[in-house]
């Protein structure tokens, strides 16, 4: 037993060693770095004040709305301002600078929640299977990652780092939908099943947009790497268009016209005129008997 503390006690030492050679991930000043439970806490709140009545604090005993979303308020206040004011330390921001960034994005809700009401109208109109709005709201991953991503992009367009991105990967990991923060979503946006699906940063879709599961909006090459920031690197989806499973749609000179029908599994880097159908032409399917199944011969 002695014999193992000492190999434990050296493993240690050897990983400790291993911190001081001063790399990014060497970095333990923990305290100066955001809190991902805390900010995950934060839009778990948010979704409660976007949708009262569905996801109400079960401990509350005072069923007044005003008390609990005064409640509600501030501890996002409190808690969500102390994040931010974290990620601006990079740059010099206060935390005055933290808290009124903080207030200015509590002020968008009624903002995005006018938006969200269209994506829930949307899947309740896109989808024959929706038996009700509540169902919608209670059990559709493309509408809980469309919600947090508009209340992420809020606080990427008040250029708050980091916290955004962290809010929509929780969403990825939760919902297996990407929607980068930065991209530009209007009004009316439904993701009919929703897994595998990629939306990137510089993305612009419009309204009246439907996208199923495994589509891809992305770059047409990320090999330039930190040079590429900022620039336009993924596609124009224009109003009213519908693209199916597996899709992908790359570059950011791509522009697919109003009106168009993207059929699956369709690759597309060059831009398509409005009213289009874009599909592929089927295989051929070859169908033999093999004779091997058990049973075959009944038929």
């Amino acid at each position: 037993m002695e014999k193992l503390e000492k190999q434990i006690e050296a493993v240690v030492d050897d990983i400790l060693a291993d911190y001081r050679k001063n790399r990014e991930i060497d970095q333990m000043e923990a305290s100066r770095q955001p809190d991902k439970d805390a900010v995950i806490d934060a839009l778990e709140k948010l979704r409660r004040i976007v949708f009262p009545g569905y996801f109400r604090e079960k401990n509350f005993r005072v069923y007044n709305a005003k008390h609990n979303l005064s409640m509600l308020i501030e501890d996002v206040m409190y808690n969500l301002s102390k994040q931010i004011s974290l990620v601006f330390q990079e740059d010099g921001r206060t935390e005055a600078d933290a808290r009124q960034t903080c207030l200015t994005f509590l002020g968008k809700i009624p903002q995005v929640r006018a938006l969200v009401q269209t994506d829930l109208q949307a899947a309740y109109d896109g989808d024959p299977a929706a038996t009700s709005m509540a169902e919608i709201v209670f059990s559709y991953p493309g509408l809980y990652a469309i919600t947090v991503y508009r209340l992420a992009h809020e606080l990427y367009l008040l250029g708050v780092p980091m916290l955004p991105r962290i809010m929509t990967e929780y969403a990825h990991s939760v919902t297996g939908i990407d929607i980068h923060p930065g991209a530009t979503v209007g009004k009316y946006f439904f993701i009919d099943h929703g897994t595998g699906i990629v939306i990137g940063e510089t993305t612009v879709i419009g309204e009246n947009v439907k996208i199923y599961q495994g589509v891809t909006l992305g770059g047409l090459s990320t090999r330039g790497g930190q040079s590429l920031r900022g620039k336009r690197r993924h596609p124009t989806i224009e109003d009213n268009v519908t693209i199916y499973a597996n899709a992908s749609i790359l570059g950011g000179e791509t522009v697919i016209g109003q009106g168009c029908v993207i059929g699956a599994s369709a690759f597309i880097t060059k831009s398509v005129p409005p009213c289009t159908t874009v599909s592929i032409k089927n295989q051929e399917l070859q169908l033999k008997p093999h004779g091997n199944c058990e049973g075959c011969s009944k038929f």
